[in-house]
């Protein structure tokens, strides 16, 4: 007899230091002090830093922007009767895998940057890349014990 087994879920984020709003201010910021800087010295003739400034906000935009679309990366996997779930979301794109339950071996991470692998059925993924090894070790774990409860 096969055991009634509550949804399980897993959330698995980026660590964001900055809000959305604070990373608008400090880019905001810093393109007003560089573009004020380059002003001062353009006023005095040197035309040549605000070539520099113009190389050095198109660098720091770039890195915002993909600070900005990565900001909301995540994993999200949900253990149900019967199926187990893994989405992502990567620069705004989703990916679904679905494995198996009853099929799926959990590979615990063997190094401090390995991922924890899920294979069934010929599939193979990775999961804990937004997590800290403490953190995998323990997805691991608790994965594991709860694909074995829902064999019982």
């Amino acid at each position: 007899m096969q055991r009634d087994i509550e949804k399980r879920e897993w959330l698995l984020r980026r660590n964001c230091s900055l809000t959305p709003r604070q990373t608008v201010t400090a880019y905001a910021a810093l393109c007003a002090l560089s573009l004020g800087v380059a002003l001062v010295f353009l006023l005095q003739g040197v035309w040549q830093v605000l070539v520099f400034t113009a190389i050095e906000l198109a660098a720091v935009t770039t890195a915002f922007i993909l600070y900005a679309r990565h900001a909301s990366d995540y994993e999200h996997i949900v253990l149900t009767a019967g199926c187990l779930l893994v989405e992502r979301v990567s620069a705004g794109r989703a990916s679904q895998t679905v494995l198996e339950p009853y099929f799926t071996r959990v590979a615990k991470p063997d190094s401090p940057r390995s991922l924890v692998l899920l294979e069934a059925k010929g599939t193979s993924l990775e999961v804990g890349v937004y997590a800290p090894d403490a953190q995998r070790r323990r997805l691991a774990q608790e994965l594991q014990d709860a694909l074995l409860d829902q064999k019982r």
